[in-house]
C-alpha cells in the first residue's frame, strides 16, 4: 500500500458509508411519495429492464477485458455499468412515483418463485452499493490486490441483481395495467 493510496481511501471512506445508508433510505421515502396528475410513466419497465440487461453484458465485457489484462477497457465498462446502474435507479424511483404497485399475477410455483426472485434481487440491491463503492474505491487507489478481493464478490452478485431485474420484469409484465 502507497500512502496517496491510503489517503484517496481514507477521504473516500464516509462517502460509501454516507451513500450506503442514504440511496436506500431515500429509495424508500420516496416510494411513499406518489406525484399526483401525472401520467404513469409505464414506458419506464421495458427501459429499465433493458438497462439491466446492457448492465449485465456491460459487466461480462468489462470482466472478459480485465481477464486479457486491458485495465483501460475495463475501467471504462465498469464506469458504464455504475452510470447504468443510476440511470436504472432514477427511471425505477420515477416510476413507482407515478404508478401504483403492480401485483403479480401468476399462480403455482411460479408465485414463490417470483417472490423468491424479487426478494432476493431487492436484498441483493441494497447490499450491492457499498460493495460497487468499495471495489471502486480500491480500484481508482491503485489497491489492486484487494480490489481483487472484493470485486470476486461484488461481480456475481452484481450480475444476478442485473440478470434478475430482466427476470422479474419478464415475469411481472403480463400484469402491468
Amino acid at each position: 500500500m502507497n500512502k496517496t493510496g491510503e489517503l484517496i481511501t481514507k477521504k473516500y471512506t464516509p462517502w460509501v458509508w454516507t451513500l450506503s445508508i442514504a440511496i436506500p433510505i431515500v429509495v424508500v421515502i420516496l416510494f411513499m411519495i406518489k406525484i399526483p396528475n401525472v401520467k404513469p410513466l409505464t414506458f419506464l419497465p421495458p427501459t429499465y429492464a433493458t438497462i439491466n440487461a446492457i448492465t449485465a453484458v456491460v459487466l461480462v465485457l468489462a470482466y472478459a477485458a480485465i481477464k486479457r489484462k486491458n485495465r483501460i477497457l475495463h475501467e471504462r465498462l465498469m464506469k458504464i455499468a455504475i452510470s447504468l446502474s443510476v440511470v436504472f435507479l432514477a427511471m425505477y424511483v420515477a416510476y413507482h412515483m407515478t404508478s401504483d404497485p403492480t401485483p403479480y399475477g401468476g399462480q403455482g410455483i411460479l408465485r414463490p418463485i417470483y417472490y423468491f426472485i424479487l426478494i432476493s434481487h431487492i436484498l441483493l440491491s441494497v447490499g450491492i452499493i457499498p460493495m460497487v463503492l468499495v471495489t471502486y474505491v480500491r480500484a481508482i487507489s491503485k489497491f489492486f490486490e484487494n480490489h481483487k478481493k472484493i470485486a470476486r464478490y461484488t461481480f456475481p452478485i452484481w450480475m444476478y441483481i442485473a440478470v434478475t431485474g430482466v427476470i422479474v420484469y419478464l415475469m411481472i409484465s403480463p400484469y402491468y395495467v
